[in-house]
């Protein structure tokens, strides 16, 4: 099979890089099916042979507005699309406005396509009670750190957990309340898992 191409004329492409020193991963929308290339690796994938797409928010550090979409082929094949791409070793550009567009586009023809692809927003539902249990957890440990500090007088110590409490739960509440597991369609995309 013949590596396919850059960019077709008549397709939808995107591109991101993974990592600042890796080779570029490339995707086009073409009229069958999805072209994508990533390192070494490449092929080409029909509508109808995708079998699941997830979409999620997935923050870092150099980058708090960033998403990803996996999207798996019917052979256990799988590749991953994110919203933002390495410029430099110490800097991430967002890609916004491209990832949107070729997210919404691959979903219409998909659905043009008739594939029966499971459609998941969010983390996967183990991971997601798994994390929602140890933040509860967490949040009994704080709680009890907070009256001891008030039971005892200790005001600085009160203040420090609970301006760290509203900055962690700032944070992590953003990202589980975006990450909660559903099931979204083809013309029902889930806007807080896109820029």
């Amino acid at each position: 099979m013949s590596p396919p191409p850059e960019m077709p004329p008549t397709g939808v492409g995107y591109a991101y890089r993974a990592s600042a020193i890796g080779s570029a991963h490339r995707f086009a929308l073409e009229d069958d099916g999805l072209s994508w290339r990533a390192g070494r690796r490449a092929g080409r994938w029909r509508y109808e042979d995708i079998v699941a797409v997830r979409m999620s928010y997935r923050p870092m550090s150099m980058q708090s507005h960033r998403f990803r979409t996996e999207i798996s082929h019917r052979n256990g094949g799988r590749i991953i699309v994110m919203s933002t791409t390495w410029r430099t070793l110490a800097l991430m550009d967002a890609q916004s406005n491209d990832y949107r567009t070729f997210i919404v586009e691959l979903h219409r023809r998909l659905a043009e396509h008739g594939a029966r692809a499971m459609l998941a927003g969010g983390l996967n539902p183990v991971l997601y009670i798994a994390g929602t249990g140890v933040l509860t957890m967490l949040s009994v440990a704080m709680t009890a750190l907070l009256v001891r500090a008030i039971v005892t007088g200790e005001w600085a110590g009160a203040l420090f957990i609970v301006g760290v409490s509203v900055l962690f739960g700032w944070q992590i509440g953003r990202f589980m309340h975006r990450n909660r597991p559903r099931a979204y369609t083809f013309d029902a995309l889930p806007r807080d898992l896109l820029p």
